[in-house]
Formats: structure tokens, sequence, C-alpha cells
């Protein structure tokens, strides 16, 4: 019987660990960061439990673990590839089904080869009635730079290879919640804009972070200067503000889900209406359409 396939292997997850080692031990710009630590907080203080048993998931700084003791629970235990208490892929973690009441995970798995996968085992993870909350980058993060790199590298060279990281869609994540087994999944977006001088010092922000190409079917050939240069021609004809500066669209996508528990509402059940939709609309108070 041949072996069953595995995911497809989207990206380099060992060249990713050691950038974001390199970007970490070198203090990398954390706006992202702050601002997803900030939302969380935000979020956390809503849910009126104690969660005892808390992990932090693949969170490539601190600040997730920092919001949760903020929020006035006790500090999570860290896990991920890079940094953290334990060492661990955030595909496959070394932890008993039910370890934890909470997990959390900021701006990680928009890395993963297998996202799916990974949300199932969040969800094994987690005793019942426990809550799973993680952000990621959005399909609309940088369609800017990814517009403007292939419009040049076509220009030049005839053809375009990958350079930005594909992301997933928040019209996607509901539905791969409800695959991996989540009660009540929620997904909604963070979109925002940020300025920069020039494409150069998106750039520049980007490998700082940790965040540069590390696609596995990534061109292994340098970026051309004529071809970095005329890209950075069409990001500014294209997306320049009045004063010079450049756009840059940024999404995080946010997901939290439930382990199923007998004490959560559910759904009703088809058909258990008390009133049928025509008795409703019959019902209603007519609107006065007159201005």
């Amino acid at each position: 019987m041949s072996e069953t396939a595995g995911p497809p292997k989207i990206f380099d997850r060992a060249l990713l660990r050691r950038r974001l080692r390199r970007a970490m031990s070198k203090g990398a710009p954390d706006f992202l960061m702050t601002r997803a630590a900030e939302d969380l907080l935000d979020r956390l203080l809503t849910v009126k439990r104690e969660f005892p048993r808390t992990l932090d998931l693949g969170s490539p700084s601190g600040h997730f673990a920092q919001a949760v003791v903020a929020s006035g629970r006790a500090r999570p235990l860290r896990a991920g590839g890079h940094a953290g208490d334990v060492i661990a892929d955030e595909e496959a973690p070394p932890f008993a089904p039910g370890s934890f009441d909470l997990i959390v995970s900021g701006m990680s798995l928009q890395w993963v080869n297998d996202l799916p996968g990974a949300l199932a085992q969040a969800r094994r993870m987690l005793a019942p009635d426990g809550l799973f909350l993680a952000c990621l980058a959005g399909g609309a993060s940088l369609v800017e730079l990814r517009a403007a790199l292939a419009q040049a590298e076509e220009e030049i060279t005839g053809g375009a290879s990958p350079r930005v990281s594909p992301f997933v869609d928040v019209r996607d994540m509901g539905g791969l919640l409800q695959r991996a087994g989540f009660a009540l999944p929620v997904a909604d977006v963070d979109s925002f804009t940020l300025r920069y001088d020039s494409m150069f010092a998106l750039m520049g922000d980007l490998r700082a972070m940790g965040a540069a190409n590390v696609l596995v079917k990534r061109s292994r050939k340098p970026l051309r200067r004529d071809v970095v240069a005329r890209a950075g021609q069409i990001y500014a004809e294209r997306f320049c503000d009045a004063d010079g500066r450049v756009r840059a669209s940024f999404e995080i996508i946010w997901a939290s889900g439930w382990a199923p528990h007998e004490s959560q509402q559910k759904p009703a059940k088809p058909g258990s209406a008390m009133m049928s939709l025509e008795d409703a609309m019959k019902s209603a108070p007519k609107s006065d359409s007159s201005i």
C-alpha cells in the first residue's frame, strides 16, 4: 500500500526559524505584534473566566504572553519553533489532549504548511470548554508590494517568481475552525494601512522582522537590481499619496473557537422556529420610504 502524501511544503520552516531567531536577537520592529497584543488583551478582558492552564503557541515574541498576564491570568507556557519555554513545531506540538484551558497564538500560523492540521492540533490540546484565540496575517496584506514586484519582474525578465507569502482569507477561516472541531467559531479582521517613505523602507522593515521570502518555490537567485529599481518606481507611481509617501496594506485575521462542552449555547434545530418567515414578514411594521 502506498504511503499517503502529506500536505504540500509551502514554506521553508528551517529558514524561517533562523531568520526569526536572528531578527529577535537584533530587536525586530514590533509594531504588528504590539497592535495584535493590545487587541488580544481587549478580547481576553471580555471573557469572564479563569484559564488556569494557558499556552502561547508559536508567537515570535513575548507580547502575547504579556497580554495574557495583563488580563489577570497566569503567565502562559510559551512553545514555538525558535524561542520560548518549549521548542516545538506548531504543526506537531508535543502536548497531550486536553492539556490547556486557553491557547493563544500571535502572527505565527500564517507560516505553517498545514493550517487545517495546526488548528486541529490546537483543538486537540484544549480541555472541554477551553478557548482558542489566534491571529495571523491575512490575504490583503502587502497587496501593493506583490503587485509592484510582479509587474517589474514580468516587464524585465518575462516572468514573475513568488516573492511574497500567500495568506489565508478571512472568508475561509470560519470554515477551517469548524473543520478543526471548534464550537462557536468566529473569524474577523483588522485591516489598516501604514505609510513609508518608499517601497525600500517597507522591505527593510520586513527583513528586520524576519518576514522576508521563505517560500519553498522561491527563486534562489537574488532579485536583480534593475527589477528592484523598477518595482520601486511602479510602487511610487501606483500607491503614492500627495505628500510622496507610499501606502502598505496590512490585514490581521482573528480566529476564535471553543472546545465543545455541553454547557455551551447550541444552534436551534431546523424547523423549531415558532413563527415562519412569511408570518414574520406580514407582522413586521411597514417602513416609510419617503424622504
